[in-house]
């Protein structure tokens, strides 16, 4: 049986359904293609030049010294001249009658005479073997440098009052304070009261301590620092109260022993393992039954 030829419109329209059919799936394939091939693309282009990345690298600061320093020195040494006419007087206020009979300030004065003598060494010594012997390795580390900054501040301090030769106001001629003369206090220890030793030793491990507790404990410095030289302050009029010393000698020896103390303590913060904390802070002393047992921790 013949079929009937199929009329131009209908193979008109069939053909045009599927080319539509074909043309949509090349589109999607197209598409796909295009999306996959992207990625490609972008790696495949160079990059331009990269935006260059400051380098915010903190360099730590070692110097040991810096110019502030300067600016600090020159006001301790603008103080140390103005007081110099007023020195005299403030001698002459702090031996008053009353207060020469009053007990308390008597022994006060006392102790500050201790204190910034041998008291500075026995104290930083005790410490340190009590940080030792415990295993607190921090208080020997702040007994040890505290220590170091006084010897340090009286190496100093000595080498100035040999040269400067000032006579102490219980040896000068007529209540002078002005009576300087150079290499004097070599020959006798009365011509030897500019600086102050005391407060030089005072001062040096008040500055030291503060420093190392601030660098531990930063928020113990406000309560620190007042106790710590307000000591200080106490061994300085002492001298002045035993007639050893003028207010000057007192204010020189403080900017001697302050210097001390924090460039003693920046020093070994800034150059750790050095030979002398790896010594003496490498030293374990143990409690035995029959005494202690000293031992080292030396690394070189």
């Amino acid at each position: 049986m013949l079929s009937s030829p199929m009329p131009s419109e209908t193979r008109i329209a069939i053909v045009t359904a599927a080319a539509a059919r074909v043309g949509r799936r090349v589109a999607v394939n197209a598409i796909l293609l295009a999306t996959a091939a992207t990625p490609l693309a972008a790696q495949a282009v160079p990059a331009g030049p990269a935006t260059p990345v400051r380098d915010t690298t903190v360099i730590p600061d070692n110097r040991l010294f810096h110019r502030s320093d300067l600016y600090v020195a020159g006001a301790f040494a603008a103080v140390t001249v103005a007081l110099l006419p007023l020195d005299r007087h403030f001698s002459q206020e702090l031996r008053t009658e009353g207060l020469l009979q009053n007990r308390t300030v008597s022994w006060f004065a006392d102790q500050g005479r201790w204190i910034g003598g041998p008291g500075m060494l026995i104290i930083g010594g005790s410490m340190y073997a009590a940080g030792r012997v415990g295993g607190i390795p921090k208080l020997a580390e702040i007994a040890l440098h505290g220590t170091e900054a006084v010897v340090v501040g009286q190496a100093f301090s000595n080498v100035i009052k040999n040269l400067a030769g000032r006579a102490r106001p219980f040896a000068a001629a007529d209540t002078n304070a002005h009576d300087f003369d150079f290499g004097r206090g070599f020959q006798s220890r009365d011509f030897k009261s500019f600086p102050s030793g005391h407060a030089t030793s005072a001062f040096a491990g008040a500055a030291a301590v503060v420093a190392e507790t601030n660098e531990w404990w930063p928020h113990t410095t406000w309560y620190v620092a007042p106790v710590m030289f307000g000591g200080a302050t106490m061994v300085g009029l002492s001298r002045m109260y035993h007639e050893q010393h003028w207010a000057s000698d007192i204010v020189m020896g403080a900017a001697i022993g302050t210097f001390a103390g924090l460039k003693t303590v920046r020093f070994n913060h800034t150059r750790t393992g050095n030979k002398v904390d790896r010594i003496l802070l490498g030293t374990r002393v143990t409690p035995t039954a029959n005494g202690a047992a000293l031992g080292y921790s030396l690394t070189f």
